[in-house]
Formats: structure tokens, C-alpha cells, sequence
């Protein structure tokens, strides 16, 4: 695991060449959804792009993990991105959202999340189609089903199974419903077997 994130860069690499050649969409923000089913490796990807991005300019990563009422919370937390994180960010104010702890299964602080060169937002449902018109890159990461559940049930553990079936479930409607990997501008094999895809869409500008 700790030669990942070397192989993940050169995806990371391609991923923020692309968002560069690509004006603001979002007033003076660049912002890059990394999206994709639970257990892809949409993490890993989205740490190292925070890391290539901060060499030009200020950088933002929020996770959507932060976002979740919880394992069943996916619906819910789409409506809250756009009016407190992106809407805001739309004006030329800080956005914001509050932090799910999950230990003590209710929320906890407010974060905010002022106008930055690249905002980063990772996680399932992260590229919404009520902002897309503000999405510099969607980037779509996916593995095997089978794969994604090994991975998770390492991460969290066996007695969370019920809980990642659910979820599972829950991200697939979503997903259908806003037909992110349709909309994706960049399709990310989460194994590494295979490069990136990079799409360009309609609506899309270079620089």
C-alpha cells in the first residue's frame, strides 16, 4: 500500500494537466469532482491531485465521507453541497458545510471553505448534476464490485458488511440518477490496468 500513491501520480498528473487547460468555471475556482463507487480509489487520487495542485496555487480538499448523515445519508448530503458549498462559492463568498462525526453519529463542527485556485471534491456523489455547469473536471474512478467490497470490508471491517451492501446500493441510484460517469470529462481505472480517458464534453472550454 505505500507505493500507491506513486502509482496513482501519473494518473494525478494527467488529471490536473487537464483542469489547468480548462478556464474557471466556478468564478476564479477551478473546481475537479473526483466521483466514483465506494472502495475505487477516489481518495488516494484526489490526495495526490491536492498535492501536484498546491505547486499552482491554493488548494482545497473536502471529502464527502464529511457530508454523510451517516450510512444512509448519500441523498441527503447532494442538496447541502450545492447550497452551502458550491452556491456560495457561485457569489464570491466562503461555503461551507458541518462535519459527520461518525464516532459519535451526529454532526459536529462547521467548516468553511473560502475561494481557492482548485477546490477539491472527493467522494461518492461529489459531481452533482445541479452544478455541473461549474465542474472544471468530473473525474469518474471505478473498479470491480467484488473488489470495492473486499476493499471496504478491509478498511472498516466484517461487522460493517450489511452496512456496505446498503450503501452500495444507495451510490448506485444516485449515480443512475445523475449519470456522473456519463458526464465525467476523465474515466480513471482504479486497478491501474489500464490509462486514463480523458473525454472532452460539450460545454467544456480549453484555455
Amino acid at each position: 500500500m505505500s507505493d500507491l500513491p506513486a502509482a496513482v501520480r501519473p494518473v494525478a498528473e494527467q488529471v490536473l494537466a487537464a483542469t489547468l487547460a480548462r478556464p474557471p468555471a466556478l468564478l476564479l475556482t477551478r473546481l475537479v469532482c473526483v466521483d466514483g463507487p465506494a472502495g475505487s480509489g477516489k481518495t488516494t487520487l484526489a490526495g495526490v491531485l491536492a498535492e501536484l495542485a498546491a505547486a499552482h496555487g491554493t488548494v482545497a480538499l473536502v471529502h464527502m465521507d464529511d457530508l454523510l448523515d451517516g450510512w444512509r445519508g448519500l441523498s441527503g448530503a447532494l442538496p447541502r453541497v450545492a447550497r452551502d458549498l458550491v452556491d456560495p462559492l457561485r457569489a464570491g463568498r466562503p461555503g461551507s458545510y458541518r462535519r459527520y462525526d461518525w464516532a459519535a453519529g451526529r454532526f459536529a463542527e462547521t467548516r468553511t471553505v473560502d475561494p481557492v485556485d482548485v477546490l477539491l471534491l472527493e467522494g461518492v456523489g461529489s459531481g452533482g448534476s445541479t452544478y455541473d455547469d461549474v465542474i472544471t473536471t468530473l473525474v469518474w474512478v471505478e473498479v470491480p464490485r467484488d473488489l470495492r467490497l473486499a476493499r471496504g470490508l478491509d478498511r472498516d471491517g466484517p461487522q460493517v458488511r450489511e452496512h456496505w451492501l446498503t450503501w452500495m446500493e444507495d451510490e448506485e441510484a444516485v449515480h443512475a440518477r445523475e449519470h456522473t460517469r456519463e458526464r465525467a470529462d476523465v474515466l480513471v481505472d482504479g486497478t491501474g490496468a489500464s490509462p486514463p480517458v480523458l473525454r472532452h464534453r460539450a460545454g467544456r472550454s480549453s484555455t
